[in-house]
């Protein structure tokens, strides 16, 4: 029961998270394989099982999660009522997951209140989580870029008087 292993489901009721349970699909992916594009429709949501998944932007753009622990989630735009993906997703190895369809999850949380609000706190959690990382992510890459090189172009004074 890996989707118990997932940070987003600690502390609900068993009773919910069976729920959840029993609506996942248990798929495996190849290398290469896309679970999604950006812009496609986000139509559902995932959980790792095995494996590793690169989320990119862009056609070849830059990396900017991997998903490689057990009970990962990802996917969480379907659940925040985006209209497509933000991001796409490719499995960097065979990768097993549990793919859960957005329109019958937000069904149980509508009836399960208390639990759907545990859910949604913690996938706050996680988002924030990722834009933390996105920001460390951005500001080492702004550091390097300003980052003075000592290489071929520096001259020396000796040089320069020459």
């Amino acid at each position: 029961m890996y989707i118990q292993q997932a940070d987003l489901f600690w502390g609900m009721n068993r009773d919910f998270v069976k729920e959840i349970m029993d609506i996942t699909d248990k798929e495996t992916f190849q290398k290469g394989d896309f679970l999604f594009r950006e812009g496609d429709p986000a139509t559902y949501f995932y959980i790792l099982i095995k494996g590793r998944v690169k989320l990119i932007i862009g056609e070849d753009g830059p990396v900017v999660h991997t998903v490689d622990h057990a009970g990962e989630a990802f996917g969480w735009s379907s659940l925040i009522d985006r209209d497509v993906y933000s991001a796409s997703a490719e499995c960097t190895e065979t990768t097993t997951l549990q793919k859960i369809d957005r329109r019958i999850f937000h069904k149980i949380v509508e009836k399960d209140a208390t639990n759907g609000l545990i859910f949604f706190k913690r996938l706050a959690g996680l988002i924030g989580y990722r834009l933390l990382r996105s920001y460390q992510m951005v500001t080492s890459a702004s550091i390097a870029e300003g980052a003075l090189s000592f290489g071929t172009e520096q001259v020396e004074e000796s040089e320069a008087a020459s």
